[in-house]
């Protein structure tokens, strides 16, 4: 059995093809030693090894074999019995990383949107339990500023006027503000600051119209509204209070086969999310 190249496994009914290098990854485990050792566990069958196990969990265990990581997918939750099934095989610094459930199980993500009308212009602040998120928002984000001819802030934006944006205001790297509308200037012309968020192109200058966009684009996101309040009647300041489940799509977990460290790291989308 030492000189097999390609080793076949039967697990929990689910047929497993693998390298025998690959079951030599941890030359101390049970899969490593199945190839020389005579073990009850394993038993060899027309060539394959059968193995009375959890074949769908083991689907993660050759994973982690082949590339010395695990990637969970988003709805995982039996944690504890893979971890189980890492000790039977005898892969302990795997076990041990999925012991630590607070690196792999969901987060509740809280954002809050404030947002007040004064005459003509509006203010949104915008405050985030997670920084990462806060700072995605900020590049989807992009305030113009510019002169505007005419009375109202639902005058149309006129291409023939160059905009310049304006970077957002970052109080800390867990809230955003920025504001919109216009502001009298001399004559009849106005500062007009308008709005941009992306993927929409469209630019806002009705903060109302800004807030739709706003909250359209956070439920696209995963994003769902807990609740609503007024902070301040006299300053009409509207709080809408948001959360979501937050996983990465692919938590990836790196393990360090020499020292046993084991670390863990946002694996890389592959695609763009809708509404980015």
């Amino acid at each position: 059995m030492s000189n097999r190249e390609v080793v076949v496994l039967s697990v929990g009914g689910m047929r497993f093809v693998t390298r025998a290098s690959t079951l030599q990854q941890f030359p101390e485990s049970r899969l490593a030693r199945m190839l020389y050792d005579d073990d009850q566990e394993f038993k060899l069958v027309n060539g394959e090894f059968f193995v009375d196990r959890d074949g769908t969990l083991f689907s993660y265990i050759m994973d982690f074999l082949r590339t010395l990581q695990v990637s969970l997918p988003t709805d995982f939750s039996d944690y504890q019995r893979l971890q189980r099934e890492a000790e039977f095989y005898g892969l302990y610094l795997l076990a041990d990383v999925l012991s630590q459930e607070h690196l792999l199980k969901p987060r509740l993500e809280i954002l809050e949107v404030r947002f007040s009308l004064q005459e003509m212009q509006a203010f949104f602040r915008i405050f985030g339990s997670c920084s990462t998120t806060v700072g995605m928002l900020a590049d989807q984000i992009t305030v113009f500023t510019g002169q505007q001819s005419g009375h109202s802030w639902n005058s149309p934006f006129s291409s023939q006027k160059p905009l310049v944006p304006l970077p957002l205001e970052r109080p800390s790297h867990h809230d955003i503000f920025f504001q919109c509308g216009t502001d009298c200037s001399a004559g009849d012309q106005f500062v007009a600051r308008y709005v941009s968020i992306k993927p929409d192109d469209r630019k806002l200058i009705n903060g109302t119209n800004v807030l739709g966009l706003l909250l359209d684009t956070l439920f696209k996101d995963g994003f769902h509204l807990v609740s609503t309040r007024m902070v301040s009647s006299e300053e009409k300041v509207e709080c809408y209070s948001l959360e979501r489940m937050k996983r990465p799509a692919g938590l990836t977990v790196t393990v360090n086969q020499t020292s046993g460290i084991s670390r863990v790291a946002q694996a890389k989308k592959s695609q763009v999310q809708k509404g980015k």
